[in-house]
């Protein structure tokens, strides 16, 4: 529940263990049914490769391995690690010590089917290798049980696992702060969708007290607004929200959006054995419990610097929130990101909207950028071109959002629609790069991640992660059609509470700038997963959204606070985030 009401969410969907990988990419898709092992295969292939790329590093046996594996996790995993060695151990251990490829251990066991895989085929081909390796199974009396070790439900009730599932169970929870006492929308936690999403809740008792309220009496005695501004100057004898905030025409900044709007990342060096070491996985329970998304660094929401997290995260930072703050400090906090894995137009409308929190007689204004950069054209379906939104529920499902919207933004708002990306650049950037997983050996390169993931059918886009360029360039044109639906919606329609506008989707525009001032495209992009913009991307996004503004709508950019030298005096950082 938040403050001003909304719609009903939708219950919540729960993944389990090896949704991993699908919930991930794909976010919760209703229809999508993977293939050939699907999730548990890629889950299987990573992991067996991760442990034979480790063993071969430290000289050690896989069993060793896997041990000073589990010891170089968090403690809290540590447990369900080596309750997951002794249920798979006895199955890929022998395997793994025997140079058997990845693929064909998965295979082998079961997790995997049909004909998909990562990994160079051994000499003998794919299908030689696996029957041999069965029929070894089978003499050691383990084959028959293989069908064991796919049974999901039972894995997340093995302490230590089940933590993990709680984890991910908590993905689908109307993506509101798991932690909030007085349902306000707000946090006092960063993780679960608290404080790294949405300003910390300064006071977790009291629903009226929370980041982006206009404060009670002036915050005399307390800080009702969370902005760390608070008290009686003593000369005067009035408050200092009176003196310092009252008439700067403060606002915040809300996203609505999906995994780029969350600044969905997975760390490099999980995925690059050469570089693990103790501290590697430190920041792993945060990371999970914050969906592997990282808000808190993004081009919208983004309030840290990125020498926090390093060398989890590594590059430029900048956000449209810290711009917005840098020019009135009374706007301290008022952030929210509501950026969903895998969201959509149609999931937005339905119910990730809800959990936006914002009062239209209490809230100040705030300015929203509506940003579904790629999933109503990006699904994982072989026929991906009929899984597509249509301009029809694209309209439906944007117009239905931007009727919720006046209903909870207060006067003075503004709300930008941004258009589709053209993920065409994926495939061109990143097909030929080497992919962490195959850093090692230099076996596996961006293009051969595509093709297993659209092998498996779990592909976060199947349209532009392909090969086929008749397919990326139609992939394109749907995006460009729904673009023009946005932008001719924001023409049509009339806000009563708010400034409607359409902005281009800027990531070609940032490539192109940042090849021209000597980058390499690849270096915006995810490496990981391929098709997410990276952390150098993200202030990039900020600065051409910031020339936008100024060039066509300088009245909706926040005025300087005159008084943000003597707030800065006073209050300092303001009670920090």
């Amino acid at each position: 529940m938040v403050v001003g009401g909304g719609n009903a969410a939708a219950p919540p969907i729960q993944p389990n263990f090896a949704e991993i990988p699908r919930w991930l990419f794909l976010g919760p898709q209703p229809g999508v049914e993977d293939a050939n092992g699907g999730s548990k295969c890629a889950a299987c292939t990573i992991i067996v490769a991760l442990v034979e790329q480790y063993a071969e590093i430290k000289n050690a046996t896989a069993s060793k391995a896997l041990s000073q594996i589990c010891d170089i996790l968090p403690d809290k995993l540590q447990e369900g690690c080596k309750a997951l060695v002794d249920l798979y151990g006895p199955y890929i251990i022998e395997y793994i010590d025997n140079h058997e490829t990845p693929d064909v251990i998965c295979h082998s066991i079961e997790m995997c089917t049909g004909t998909c895989q990562l990994f160079p085929p051994p000499k003998e081909g794919l299908d030689a290798a696996v029957k041999r390796v069965q029929t070894h199974l089978d003499k050691r009396g383990l084959l028959s049980s293989t069908e064991k070790l796919s049974d999901l439900p039972e894995i997340c009730k093995i302490p230590g696992i089940k933590y993990i599932c709680e984890i991910i169970n908590n993905f689908g929870n109307n993506h509101e702060p798991l932690d909030d006492i007085d349902t306000d929308g707000y946090s006092p936690i960063h993780t679960l969708r608290g404080a790294d999403w949405r300003g910390k809740d300064c006071n977790d008792l009291s629903a009226r007290v929370h980041p982006g309220t206009k404060p009670i009496d002036n915050d005399r005695d307390s800080d009702s607004n969370c902005n760390g501004i608070f008290g009686v100057e003593p000369n005067s004898g009035k408050t200092y929200e009176e003196l310092l905030c009252a008439g700067t025409d403060q606002s915040g900044f809300i996203a609505l959006g999906d995994s780029a709007t969350a600044h969905f990342h997975i760390p490099y060096q999980y995925l690059s054995t050469v570089s693990w070491e103790k501290g590697t996985f430190k920041n792993l329970i945060p990371t999970l419990e914050n969906e592997f998304d990282w808000p808190m660094l993004s081009s919208g929401s983004g309030f840290m610097n990125t020498s926090s997290w390093n060398p989890d995260v590594t590059g430029l930072d900048n956000s449209t929130y810290m711009v917005m703050r840098s020019r009135n400090l009374c706007s301290h906090r008022d952030f929210q990101n509501i950026g969903v894995n895998g969201a959509r137009a149609s999931s937005m409308n339905d119910s990730i909207q809800a959990s936006m929190a914002r009062n239209q007689e209490t809230d100040f204004p705030a300015l929203v950028m509506y940003a579904l950069i790629g999933n109503d054209v990006c699904n994982g379906h072989p026929d991906t071109l009929s899984h597509m939104t249509t301009p029809q529920e694209m309209h439906d499902s944007a117009l239905g959002t931007l009727q919720f919207l006046d209903t909870r933004l207060p006067k003075g708002s503004s709300v930008f629609m941004m258009g589709l990306a053209d993920g065409r650049i994926l495939y061109d950037t990143m097909a030929n790069r080497i992919h962490p997983i195959g850093s090692l050996h230099h076996d596996v390169t961006t293009a051969d991640v595509y093709n297993f993931l659209n092998c498996l059918q779990i592909s976060p886009c199947r349209g532009w992660m392909n090969s086929n360029e008749t397919l990326r360039n139609l992939t394109t044109d749907h995006a460009n059609l729904l673009s023009d639906v946005l932008r001719n919606l924001t023409l049509s329609y009339k806000p009563i509470n708010y400034e409607l506008h359409f902005f281009d989707n800027p990531i070609q525009q940032a490539v192109e700038e940042w090849v021209a001032n000597g980058g390499q495209a690849w270096q915006l992009i995810e490496p990981v997963d391929g098709f997410h913009p990276s952390q150098n991307a993200q202030p990039l996004i900020t600065e051409f959204f910031w020339r936008y503004l100024e060039k066509n709508y300088p009245h909706l950019m926040p005025p300087v606070n005159p008084n943000n030298a003597e707030i800065f005096r006073i209050f300092g950082n303001q009670g920090g985030y």
